[in-house]
């Protein structure tokens, strides 16, 4: 099935020739050129991937933005005549997973619409695998006298909650589920929702700093050169 990619931009010259090069190349291709638009498309049809410019009459691409992701995953991409480094650090501040600036090249934006959807894809499969997961009926692991349980999302040690983020929990049942494993950070980016084009290695590092701090540190081995071990033996 080909993927929907709605073009919000008030310009129809761009519109048209977005939607004729990705409706060449496969994709079905819905087109806005307001905010008040871009909602009556959005919520009577399956929407895979937004285009959005950020000049936009009435509200603007970045409140857009803002409330397309609180209310979906979908993918966007904001496309503007701004070019200021500022503007990027909003946009993906408000939820956009990428930003290019025009005059763009249509081949650049496709890479850049290709690479988000196989992202996305990975964080859906790693959404699956967990879900598949938590189905089993013992969602109870045990590690180190701690306690995870995956359903409720709950880890505890001694009768004391954890409080986990969602990244911490994601990457910890990454772990848990591939005990004494060398996971590389590319796999371990598969594992977590964040699928920005600016996450990185360093954002792995993060999260398993953070996840240091919390539990007991040498749980997580660093193998340099490869990722990183989780040492404990695992009872489930």
């Amino acid at each position: 099935m080909a993927y929907t990619v709605l073009v919000v931009d008030d310009e129809a010259v761009i519109r048209a020739r977005l939607k004729g090069y990705f409706e060449k190349e496969g994709y079905r291709v819905i087109e806005a050129l307001d905010g008040e638009q871009m909602w009556y498309e959005f919520n009577r049809q399956q929407i895979d991937l937004v285009m959005l410019d950020i000049n936009l009459p009435g509200v603007d691409g970045l409140s857009l933005t803002r409330e397309l992701r609180s209310r979906s995953d979908v993918g966007i991409i904001l496309v503007t005549g701004r070019d200021e480094a500022i503007d990027k650090i909003i946009g993906l501040e408000m939820g956009a997973d990428d930003y290019v600036t025009k005059p763009f090249e249509l081949r650049e934006l496709l890479v850049r619409v290709k690479n988000l959807l196989w992202r996305m894809s990975l964080v859906k499969k790693a959404e699956i695998a967990v879900v598949d997961q938590l189905s089993q009926p013992d969602d109870l692991i045990i590690f180190d006298n701690y306690r995870l349980e995956l359903n409720s999302r709950k880890l505890s040690r001694d009768q004391e909650t954890i409080k986990l983020t969602k990244a911490e929990f994601e990457l910890l049942t990454a772990f848990v589920l591939h005990p004494q494993q060398v996971l590389s950070r590319d796999r371990l980016m598969q594992q977590t929702s964040h699928r920005n084009q600016d996450v990185n290695d360093r954002t792995i590092d993060v999260i398993i700093r953070r996840l240091r701090n919390k539990l007991s540190p040498d749980l997580f081995v660093t193998v340099h050169g490869e990722g990183y071990l989780f040492s404990a033996a695992v009872q489930d």
